[in-house]
This record gives C-alpha cells, sequence and structure tokens, in this order.
C-alpha cells in the first residue's frame, strides 16, 4: 500500500483533469486508522516574478482573474510549460507579460501557497537590470502594466491591496533580500 506521510493510500481516482489542473480522489486510511477521502487538486507547477529597475520602480500587473471575480494587482507569473526549467519559463512570461528582459536574475526559493489541498509549487525571481520592448500577451489576458515605488508595492501588500499569495511573499522576500 502506498503511503504519504502518515497516510496510508488504498486507491486513488482521477476527477478531472484539464492542461492546468487535475483533480484526485484518494481512498486513505487516515493517521488516527480510520477510513477516509482526502480530495487533491495539482496545478502546474509556476514561476513569480518581480522586475526591479534601477530607479526603485517594480513592474506589476492588473488584471480581471475569472475565479476571485476581480481585478488583481500581482507579480508576473505564470505556467511552467513542458521541458521548461522554472528560469526559463521566468523569461518568458516576463517577456510576454510586460515586454521586459532581465539580466540578472536572483533565484528567491519555491512557494506551496495551498498546502491543505492544493499542489501548486511556485519558483520566485527577482530580476534586475531590466531591457523594455513590446509585451505580447496570451489571448486570455487583458494586462494593465503598473510601474510604482518598489516602497509602494511593499506598502500595498501590508494593506491588503495585493492579495495574491505568491506576490506578497516574493515582495517581501525581495524586501529582505535588498536589505541584507
Amino acid at each position: 500500500m502506498k503511503t504519504n506521510g502518515p497516510w496510508k493510500i488504498k486507491d486513488s481516482f482521477e476527477k478531472y483533469k484539464n492542461p492546468w489542473i487535475k483533480v484526485r480522489e484518494d481512498q486513505v486510511i487516515r493517521p488516527d486508522g480510520k477510513d477516509g477521502i482526502f480530495g487533491v487538486v495539482e496545478m502546474v507547477a509556476g514561476v513569480s516574478v518581480l522586475p526591479l529597475d534601477d530607479e526603485g520602480f517594480v513592474y506589476l500587473t492588473k488584471e480581471f482573474h475569472y475565479a476571485v471575480e476581480q481585478d488583481s494587482t500581482e507579480v508576473v507569473s505564470g505556467a511552467i510549460d513542458n521541458n521548461e526549467t522554472a528560469l526559463e519559463a521566468a523569461k518568458r512570461e516576463l517577456k510576454e507579460e510586460l515586454g521586459v528582459e532581465a539580466n540578472d536574475w536572483i533565484d528567491l526559493g519555491i512557494i506551496n501557497p495551498f498546502t491543505t489541498v492544493i499542489k501548486s509549487p511556485a519558483t520566485m525571481y527577482l530580476a534586475k537590470n531590466l531591457k523594455f520592448s513590446e509585451a505580447n500577451p496570451e489571448g486570455t489576458e487583458k494586462i494593465e502594466i503598473l510601474k510604482i515605488k518598489f516602497t509602494e508595492a511593499l506598502r500595498m501588500v501590508m494593506e491588503s491591496e495585493i492579495t495574491h499569495g505568491p506576490s506578497c511573499v516574493l515582495i517581501l522576500k525581495a524586501a529582505e533580500y535588498l536589505r541584507r
């Protein structure tokens, strides 16, 4: 019998799948020894990028997100495509969404924003030494580009004006990285 930490998995059933997410239901023996079920949503791994220019400005996206039914201000984020490294995906997403390329990339680690039932790791990068060109967002994206001082982005996180989990963590980690 397969195990997952203190859980024993008796059986696993894929309930739904599309190119971005997979939903499964596991028949389990819980840590207390009782039978149970556990639902898991697996999302494609992703990246989040905070571009910072030499004058202390960051470039964020503001776009409507269908699932939360509202506009959201965020760092550049997207999925890692097949056969692509996290860094390659970060570079592609930054170019696609903002029309920005960076010479310096600082890996600020991985975040798992929803550890209870959603598997959705995102690798976070601080991008510096920027070059600007034309953005080329996907057809599902209508992006407004925001150029704001990094201190303003920090304030927006602390005032819950930025609520996207990976964006909040990346902005706070970047502040600590830059402080050192």
